[in-house]
């Protein structure tokens, strides 16, 4: 599958931001999606994650409660609602699609930067 980030930029702590996942290809054979983050120096991380289905969602300790993953199947998306936004949150977000057999595919990533 294809995927396509959009959404991401500069915002002040507190603040909330919107990412978009644009989602192509042979969607059927998706199993899980999901969002994660490598910021400068550190390793990439699990942020949000959501079944084929959109039933079933995990979320990294530090974002539960501020971040909420959703499905979009009409506009075929994956979107990431942030808020409460810090700084620690600065970081490159990436879009995944995990297939049924394992395969991963990645979007090209979107910056997002919060500054205090």
């Amino acid at each position: 599958v294809q995927l396509v980030e959009s959404g991401g930029g500069w915002v002040q702590a507190g603040g909330s931001l919107r990412l978009s996942c644009a989602i192509s290809g042979s969607t059927f054979v998706i199993n899980t999606m999901g969002w994660y983050r490598q910021a400068p120096g550190k390793q990439c991380e699990l942020v949000a994650r959501v079944s084929s289905s959109g039933g079933r969602t995990n979320y990294a300790d530090s974002v539960k409660g501020r971040f909420a993953i959703s499905r979009d199947y009409a506009k075929n998306t994956i979107d990431l609602q942030m808020n409460s936004l810090q700084p620690e949150d600065t970081a490159v977000y990436y879009c995944n699609a995990v297939n049924v057999l394992g395969h991963n595919d990645w979007g090209q990533g979107t910056q997002v930067t919060v500054s205090s």
